[in-house]
């Protein structure tokens, strides 16, 4: 098999990929994926399978712009190459598309809530229901067959080391230099963390399945944690006490901000029609995660 990674290095490292580059069935093109030039640099190459994994997520740092074009054009440009090399189509969604329904475990068919548009938070969950919308258009018109996997959580070793990888990038940082870790609110809203070995086998699992059409799965841990139980765990990992936080109000962080309270999904989809299941433990998955992120922390 030969695998053609593309990556504009934005949120990503080099390193992350450097134990491939004498592969001689890799190849890396370093190359925005809204860029219409990719088409022409693989124009010439047989694909089966394009996994899009490529996106912008919440505008934590900016505006929402590169968030809203990131996620659209980049898509539909991966899903033109989809259509003209008959390539069967993974879309890498999000959790944080069930926004706030209040119906949990969140399955498949649930409902889609989101807040204003007031709040640019929810620029990328309004980004990726829009691509999703997209995968189904292409299937119903050019028959496109598409796998949308909505992922919870997703962590470890070569991780973003900032907001970007999640609350465990940061509370690792924290714990290991000894400040105080940073909770939104009161630190009870929940989440699940889903390591990155899982991660990989659902994409694998949704990639080599036979399915037709186009189907959404949930590919998460379903255990429920607090983000104050996060901290405490890694920082009991870390430095074997109690922890320093610094608790942060919403209307601190940005006008109107909003989170979600819960977060947790229904996996039974997956594990029906995927045999998917995930299987490391978060108190297991911190282990390498902590150990591969004390090589950056200064």
């Amino acid at each position: 098999m030969k695998v053609i990674a593309i990556d504009n290095l934005s949120q990503g490292e080099k390193r992350n990929i450097a134990p491939f580059f004498d592969n001689k069935n890799f190849k890396f093109l370093k190359i925005d994926v809204r860029d219409e030039q990719l088409i022409k640099k693989i124009k010439d190459e047989k694909i089966d399978y394009i996994v899009h994994l490529a996106a912008f997520k919440i505008p934590r740092y900016s505006d929402s712009m590169d968030t809203l074009m990131v996620n659209s054009e980049g898509t539909k440009n991966m899903l033109e190459i989809a259509k003209n090399k008959k390539a069967k189509f993974v879309f890498a969604s999000t959790s944080d598309v069930y926004g706030k329904n209040k119906e949990l475990p969140f399955r498949e068919d649930s409902n889609l809530v989101l807040g204003p548009s007031t709040v640019k938070r929810w620029a990328y969950a309004s980004s990726k229901i829009f691509d999703e919308h997209m995968c189904f258009a292409y299937g119903e018109r050019y028959g496109v067959e598409s796998v949308i996997l909505r992922f919870f959580g997703g962590y470890g070793p070569n991780q973003n080391l900032t907001w970007w990888g999640g609350p465990q990038s940061v509370f690792i940082e924290c714990a290991l230099k000894n400040i105080s870790i940073p909770l939104h609110g009161n630190g009870k809203q929940t989440r699940s963390f889903t390591y990155i070995s899982d991660t990989v086998e659902g994409i694998y699992r949704a990639m080599t399945k036979n399915l037709g059409g186009v189907e959404i799965f949930n590919i998460g841990n379903n255990r429920e944690i607090t983000i104050k139980e996060l901290g405490e765990m890694i920082w009991k990992k870390i430095r074997g006490s109690k922890p320093k936080f610094n608790f942060i109000p919403y209307d601190k962080l940005s006008k109107g901000y909003q989170d979600v309270e819960r977060r947790i999904p229904d996996i039974s989809k997956a594990f029906k029609i995927l045999g998917f299941k995930a299987l490391i433990p978060l108190e297991k998955g911190l282990i390498p995660t902590i150990e591969w992120q004390r090589r950056f922390v200064k």
